[in-house]
């Protein structure tokens, strides 16, 4: 069984009320949870890694959990999300798409079983370094009105032999969205794309 090891959490809110436009009388708000944790695979090639999928599910439903408490405490105002990491030098690329899985499936269940798949990125950084989040609607991935991303870094980690695990939320889309597009009311919830 692999040991989750956490050296830290960080969670940032942004809060946006124009971006040049009309002032929303309500802001949108986005929240992400950055979780830092050892990589018991740095350093070396390990042919099987997937018993680290499994270990995650519980950070994966903590940090769903302090994202939805952020962001007011409401799963029902979610409206879009995304997901990452960042894993050290001494990792490999593979080792974040562990994340996939257990950062994932906990959103969707917290959120009432979301539909559409979790936009995520992921790459090979050292302390520092700064991921673009995607974000798209939590239950349509054609809702161009949720096309956005979330930067995130934390100015000391990943080191080495860490990996920097991202979930994020929003209360919208962009605040001034207006390019068209199957919009949030005309979602049909059949296979979450449409």
């Amino acid at each position: 069984m692999v040991e989750i090891k956490i050296r830290k959490y960080h969670t940032l809110v942004d809060e946006t009320f124009h971006e040049g436009g009309p002032v929303a009388g309500e802001p949108i708000r986005a929240a992400a949870v950055l979780a830092v944790v050892e990589n018991p695979y740095a350093g070396r090639y390990e042919p099987d890694i997937t018993p680290m999928m499994e270990a995650l599910k519980p950070l994966g439903l903590e940090m769903s959990r302090r994202l939805i408490d952020a962001l007011g405490g409401d799963p029902g105002a979610i409206e879009s999300y995304g997901k990452g990491a960042i894993v050290g030098e001494a990792g490999e690329l593979e080792h974040c798409a562990l994340w996939h899985v257990p950062g994932g499936y906990a959103m969707r269940q917290l959120l009432g079983d979301a539909a559409a798949i979790v936009p995520s990125s992921v790459k090979v950084g050292g302390m520092g370094a700064r991921l673009d989040v995607p974000l798209g609607h939590i239950n349509a991935a054609y809702v161009r009105s949720h096309f956005s991303g979330m930067e995130v870094s934390l100015n000391d980690a990943p080191r080495a032999n860490e990996i920097v695990f991202v979930l994020a939320m929003t209360t919208g889309g962009r605040i001034h969205e207006r390019v068209g597009g199957l919009r949030a009311d005309e979602i049909k919830g059949e296979d979450g794309l449409r």
